[in-house]
């Protein structure tokens, strides 16, 4: 056996470890024994503890420098395992157990206090986390930016100068459209109850319609939807609202693009550094377009409005058009998750400034839910009505994700180049999508970019199959004609 295949053997048992401890996650936001949590924060540390050792494993530096590399893939390979072991390095082991073991508690007390209304109960471990990943920040950072160092985890080769800049070139116009469009009447919204039952089996046949493989996934209901996994088990959840059955379909359907990807990437990358998405931004990217430019369009709520009301009769709209409205209603709210796409990023934009305060101790955690608040109503126009509502309803922060949140924004960026060039490709993709049938558009993803996982860089990957260097132009004058269309600008 070559000292590649040896390390390339090590690395796939790393890779399934790592999958393990997925699985805890999973387990501990669906169904784990609520009074578990201490226990699981033990076991959670303790796989992280075996992982960080395997990371950085000084074998590891020895084969990386007398690997030879047999071809293109392989040298990618070579260039992941190498930047994993240079970060973990960085990182003291007895950091990363504590990590590993605070955030698995700082998660059940982040969701009981969200049920609770009660920021007080979450500021203590809250607290505790902040200064753990800024310790960990600063490790890594070794003398720079701490936030950069953090997003580096989610969106490697990009600093939070870059995104800034991309957010000040789009604050403007989105400021300026959703001014146009709430001095317009509202769509009419849904009207009656939509029994959870109902919802979860629509639910279900939404996700296949997208492609998900359910013989290598599962959907079931959590506080906060997500996805888990990769290769040949990928999980989603979703969560129900009996007066809103839209938050449980379209966060399936977005659920559903970030599955969509890691079960599309070719089984010869199966537990190995390039089995999975390579980034969080173009990962948002697969379950932003999913969720929005294919879910959102005319052509598809055409044919959801028509499966509605096979599956709940009336609900106050009157056609196809109507409803496509009722979708795409851009109204007041206080969820990111739930907000339309024109004032998503804007919800983005108030997470990037207060968590990259937060690394930079220029904003203390017992400040936070004031500075929330001061900044949304600034934002848009009206106060926070309850934590829930507020900085308790993500939940990122409790389990460390510090320089996430802005890959959401990007991962729009991303769609929107990537929806042009789709649209370009499929001239007759929404005659398609009328009937409900979205092979065409999953198709062209998986071939165009789901399929190469973590090969090349998240730039190369955006470029190669959008045709274009990312930019936030497509997505802005995409949401421009939709909004001025469905609104009457």
């Amino acid at each position: 056996m070559s000292i590649f295949d040896t390390l390339m053997a090590y690395e796939r048992d790393t890779q399934a470890l790592g999958q393990i401890a997925g699985r805890l996650g999973w387990d501990q936001e669906t169904m784990m024994p609520r009074g578990a949590g201490p226990q699981r924060g033990e076991e959670m540390a303790a796989i992280e503890a075996v992982l960080h050792a395997r990371r950085s494993s000084p074998q590891v530096a020895e084969w990386l420098a007398a690997a030879e590399v047999p071809d293109a893939v392989g040298a990618a390979q070579l260039r992941e395992i190498k930047r994993s072991y240079e970060r973990s390095v960085k990182v003291p082991a007895d950091l990363a157990r504590r990590i590993a073991r605070v955030t698995s508690e700082a998660q059940g007390k982040w969701a009981a206090a969200r049920a609770d209304e009660d920021v007080a109960a979450f500021l203590p471990v809250l607290e505790e986390v902040v200064a753990l990943k800024r310790e960990e920040g600063q490790a890594l950072a070794a003398g720079g930016d701490v936030y950069d160092a953090m997003i580096e985890d989610y969106e490697h080769g990009t600093s939070a100068a870059e995104i800034a800049a991309i957010f000040d070139t789009m604050r403007p116009g989105l400021v300026d459209l959703r001014a146009r469009v709430l001095d317009k009447p509202a769509p009419q919204a849904l009207q009656g109850s939509f029994p959870e039952g109902a919802q979860m089996k629509l639910t279900r046949k939404l996700a296949k319609a997208f492609g998900y493989d359910m013989s290598h996934g599962r959907v079931d209901k959590a506080v906060h939807p997500f996805s888990s996994g990769s290769g040949l088990d990928v999980r989603i959840t979703t969560r129900t609202s009996e007066e809103d059955p839209f938050n449980c379909f379209y966060s399936t359907i977005h659920e559903v693009g970030h599955a969509a990807y890691e079960q599309g990437i070719s089984r010869d990358y199966l537990l190995t550094p390039l089995g999975r998405g390579v980034s969080m931004g173009v990962h948002e990217s697969q379950s932003r377009i999913y969720e929005n430019q294919i879910g959102r369009g005319a052509a598809f709520t055409s044919w959801l409005y028509g499966e509605m009301r096979d599956s709940f009769g009336d609900f106050g709209i009157s056609d196809a058009d109507a409803f496509y409205k009722a979708v795409n209603r851009v109204h007041k709210g206080y969820i990111r998750t739930e907000a339309d796409e024109l004032q998503y990023n804007l919800h983005i934009m108030l997470r990037f400034d207060l968590e990259r305060a937060l690394m930079a101790g220029d904003l203390e955690v017992g400040d936070l839910e004031a500075a929330w608040n001061d900044r949304f109503e600034a934002d848009f126009g009206y106060g926070v009505d309850k934590p829930s509502n507020g900085c308790l309803q993500d939940v990122h922060w409790s389990v460390g994700l510090f320089g996430y949140f802005p890959t959401y924004s990007l991962g729009n960026v991303y769609a929107g180049c990537l929806n042009k060039k789709m649209r370009a490709d499929l001239p007759k993709l929404d005659a398609e999508l009328a009937t409900g049938n979205t092979a065409s558009a999953t198709n062209w993803l998986r071939q165009n970019l789901q399929q190469h996982g973590g090969l090349r860089s998240p730039q190369e990957t955006i470029t190669l199959a959008a045709g274009t260097t990312p930019s936030p132009a497509p997505l802005m004058q995409y949401l421009e004609e939709k909004f001025t269309g469905l609104y009457d600008l």
